[in-house]
């Protein structure tokens, strides 16, 4: 699979829908293999928001993909941004 631009959870909800629908998973199956029921699963999908990074990074794993971050490259034009602040 080519790299996907990911710029809301809206877009990456999709990503990963069609994902599972590819490989020809149901969301029971999927579910099963996250230790989730399949209603959960699917409230999930339907919902990223309420979604930790770890189930996150569990979900992208059980679908074959991986997670990465990239600088952002810059538009034409734009000033150069600060540095993210101290956690």
């Amino acid at each position: 699979m080519p790299h996907r631009l990911v710029h809301s959870p809206e877009q990456l909800a999709q990503l990963l829908k069609a994902t599972r629908k590819a490989r020809k998973l149901t969301q029971g199956e999927l579910a099963a293999r996250l230790g989730l029921s399949a209603n959960r699963f699917s409230e999930l999908e339907a919902d990223l928001g309420a979604l930790s990074v770890q189930r996150l990074l569990e979900l992208t794993q059980a679908l074959g993909l991986e997670l990465f971050i990239a600088d952002a490259e810059p538009s034409a034009g734009s000033a150069p941004e600060a540095p993210p602040a101290a956690w």
